[in-house]
Parts: C-alpha cells; structure tokens; sequence
C-alpha cells in the first residue's frame, strides 16, 4: 500500500511540473503545437496563397 501511495504522489509530482511548464510555454506565446509553425512553412514555399495562409491562422488562433 506504501508503494502505491509513493508512486501516486511521483504521478501527481510529474503532473504539477509538466503543467506548469504547459503554462509558462504560453505565457511566453510559444504555440501549443506545431501547427502554426507548419502553416507558415507551406506559405513559405508557396504551397499555399496568402488568402489560404489567413484563413487558415485566423482558425488555428482561435483555438
């Protein structure tokens, strides 16, 4: 039963810190995906239009 308490408090431990560091990565504007990252390489190589490249951040911004 120790065991398991132990390991159940590591868990909740590992979680605080990674939601934290979720946190702080979006307070710094960072994106929570590549997504946007991905969107502007393909404007970039032209595999998309301008108008494509807004409508398409304007949906990803509103998530």
């Amino acid at each position: 039963m120790m065991m398991l308490g132990g390991l159940a408090i590591i868990g909740i431990i590992g979680y605080l810190v990674w939601d934290r560091a979720q946190r702080e990565r979006e307070a710094a504007g960072e994106p929570k995906d590549r997504s946007l990252d991905l969107l502007r390489e393909r404007y970039a190589r032209g595999e998309i239009s301008k108008e494509e490249f807004d409508e398409r951040r304007k949906t990803l911004e509103a998530l």
